[in-house]
């Protein structure tokens, strides 16, 4: 009995690794405008993670078929708005941005999505004004603005 638990863990462990994993994730923007008197960092959720892909060195030969290129991407997502603080009267304080309430392994939506990488700047600074937090969540901070 002992083995066989162990063996459906065992299983359970490798089987895990090859599903693709594409979730929500915790990420934080910087928003930083020149005309406001803050950096804002923004709690927000990504589509991150591994989807399957394959890409034949003899396409060519096999045809498209063997080309399958898939990212992940969002399923649902719901966009909120901010209110930046520390803006001035003529400068438009609202800032929109996206938070994935789901994902899934597809092609990109280029109409609607950034699908490139961009890679990071390392470690470096974000923000060369004082830092502003701002929670996704209602109620937690006055600077969140309904839709």
């Amino acid at each position: 009995m002992e083995s066989s638990v162990a063996m459906c863990g065992l299983l359970c462990l490798l089987f895990s690794q090859a599903v693709p994993m594409c979730v929500p994730t915790d990420y934080t923007l910087y928003e930083e405008r020149h005309e406001c008197d803050f950096c804002v960092a923004i709690n927000t959720t990504i589509c991150m993670g591994f989807c399957y892909s394959r890409d034949s060195n003899m396409k060519e030969l096999a045809g498209p078929r063997f080309l399958v290129q898939r990212g992940c991407t969002y399923d649902q997502v719901e966009y909120r708005t901010v209110i930046l603080p520390g803006c001035p009267l003529h400068a438009n304080p609202l800032f929109t941005y996206p938070v994935a309430l789901s994902c899934h392994c597809g092609t990109c939506n280029t109409d609607s999505d950034e699908c490139a990488h961009k890679a990071s700047s390392g470690d470096g600074p974000r923000c060369t004004k004082p830092l502003r937090h701002i929670y996704p969540y209602p109620g937690l901070n006055n600077y969140i603005h309904p839709n």
